[in-house]
């Protein structure tokens, strides 16, 4: 692909709504990594089950900006 084809390209994508460009990307990620039903239904049950562990407050939620602040004071 020339490098004006490839200009025009992402011209195109530039101008495309934020849900295409979600497919595209998606399209892109399995062409390159294609998709493990086996690991995707893995994934699946782990979130269901930390979803209803956060329901039914058997875990408790620590601040996401906590944990890093914890890991940088860690690296220093």
């Amino acid at each position: 692909m020339t490098a004006l084809k490839q200009q025009q390209l992402f011209d195109e994508i530039d101008i495309l709504p934020i849900d295409i460009k979600t497919k595209i990307v998606d399209k892109i990620l399995n062409s390159i990594s294609p998709a493990n039903k086996t690991i995707d239904d893995l994934w699946i049950k782990e979130v269901n089950k930390r979803k209803n562990d956060i329901e039914a407050d058997n875990i408790s939620l620590v601040d996401g900006d906590e944990v890093f602040k914890k890991i940088s004071q860690r690296l220093k």
